[in-house]
C-alpha cells in the first residue's frame, strides 16, 4: 500500500487550488454543493427504497459530561405533569421543557454551515469572516437546507474492508479505502450523493469505555477531498468529525477536510453521527445506498444545526 501524502502547507494549498468551487455557481451563492442535488437526482434516489426500513443517523441528546462534551446539551422539565393545572387556565395540565446545545464539537450529531470556518479570513465564495457577527452569520448560514436535503446516500464501511469491527484512533482514511468499500458492495458515489464514512466509533466506545478523542480519533486523510471534488458529493458525514484527532500540525491547516470542504468546495459536513444500525442493516442486505433526508432547525443566522439524518431503505 502507497504510504499517505504528507499533510503539509503546501500539500493542503495546491489541493485548495485544485477543490475550489469559489464562483463556480456565481458569486453570489450560498449553497455550494448542495447545487449537485436536482430534481432528477431526488426523484431517482425515491427509487432506492425497497424495505420501508427508517434509520434514523443522530445521536442520543449528550447532556452527561465527558471528555469528549466539555459543554453538555440542556435538557430540563420547566413544568411537570404533578404541578397541577395551569395558572389562569383552569383544566390545563401540561408539561414542558427546555433544550439547548452549543451543537458543533465531538459530541451532538450535528450538521455545519458553510459559515462554520474560514480560510485566510474568508468562507466559502470569499465572504469575509466578519460577515458572521453576534447577531448571526450575514452569509453562509443554514438557510439553504431551509427546505431541507433528499437524495441519494451512500455509507462506505470502512472497518468491514479492513477486518476489523473498528478503527483504531491513529487510522487515517485514504482514498483507496474509500475505493475498496465501493467495490465490496458494488457501489459507485456519484454526483449529488450524500457519502456517509462509517468508523465504528460506537463499538469502540463499547469496547474500550469512554475514551478522548484527542488521544486519537480516525478520520479522512485530506487527499479524500479531492476525491469528493471530483465525484460529485453533495455532503460528507461520519460518526466522528470527518477530520482525525488530534489535528494535523500543518500551520494553517489544522482541519484540513473542514477547511477544504466547507471553505473550498462549500461541501457541508455533519459530525458524530450514529451509523452502526445503518452499516449492520445495509449489510444485512447486502447494499450501501439508500434515500437520505434531513430537515436541520431553520435558524436564520446560524452556523449549525443538531441533526438526525434519516436513511430510508
Amino acid at each position: 500500500m502507497n504510504a499517505l501524502p504528507d499533510v503539509t502547507d503546501e500539500y493542503c494549498r495546491n489541493l485548495w487550488e485544485r477543490v475550489c468551487n469559489w464562483g463556480r455557481w456565481g458569486g453570489e451563492d450560498e449553497a455550494g454543493t448542495l447545487n449537485l442535488i436536482t430534481p432528477d437526482k431526488r426523484r431517482a434516489a425515491a427509487g432506492n427504497v425497497q424495505t420501508g426500513d427508517v434509520i434514523g443517523l443522530g445521536n442520543l441528546w449528550p447532556v452527561d459530561p465527558a471528555p469528549d462534551n466539555l459543554w453538555p446539551a440542556q435538557h430540563r422539565i420547566v413544568r411537570g405533569g404533578d404541578a397541577g393545572p395551569y395558572p389562569g387556565v383552569p383544566g390545563l395540565n401540561v408539561a414542558l421543557d427546555y433544550v439547548g446545545i452549543e451543537c458543533h464539537g465531538v459530541a451532538a450529531s450535528h450538521v455545519d454551515a458553510l459559515c462554520h470556518v474560514f480560510v485566510g479570513g474568508r468562507m466559502y465564495n470569499g465572504y469575509p469572516a466578519s460577515d458572521v457577527r453576534s447577531t448571526g452569520a450575514v452569509h453562509n448560514d443554514m438557510m439553504p437546507m431551509a427546505d431541507g436535503v433528499v437524495t441519494r446516500g451512500v455509507v462506505l464501511d470502512i472497518p468491514a474492508v479492513l477486518g476489523v469491527d473498528y478503527l483504531p484512533g491513529d487510522h487515517r482514511i485514504s482514498i483507496a479505502d474509500l475505493e475498496a468499500a465501493e467495490e465490496r458492495y458494488g457501489i459507485r458515489v456519484e454526483s449529488g450523493d450524500v457519502l456517509i464514512v462509517h468508523l465504528g466509533r460506537e463499538r469502540r466506545t463499547a469496547v474500550e469505555g469512554i475514551f478522548n478523542s484527542a488521544e486519537g480519533l480516525a478520520g479522512l486523510h485530506p487527499e479524500c477531498v479531492g476525491w469528493f471534488h471530483d465525484r460529485g458529493v453533495a455532503m460528507l458525514g461520519s460518526d466522528g468529525m470527518n477530520d482525525p484527532q488530534p489535528n494535523w500540525n500543518a500551520e494553517g491547516w489544522p482541519i484540513p477536510v473542514h477547511y477544504l470542504g466547507i471553505c473550498g468546495m462549500g461541501m457541508t459536513l455533519m459530525h458524530n453521527l450514529s451509523t452502526d444500525a445503518l452499516v449492520r442493516r445495509t449489510g444485512e442486505l447486502r447494499r450501501s445506498d439508500f434515500l437520505f433526508t434531513l430537515a436541520p432547525l431553520k435558524i436564520p443566522g446560524a452556523t449549525g444545526s443538531p441533526a438526525n439524518p434519516l436513511a430510508i431503505l
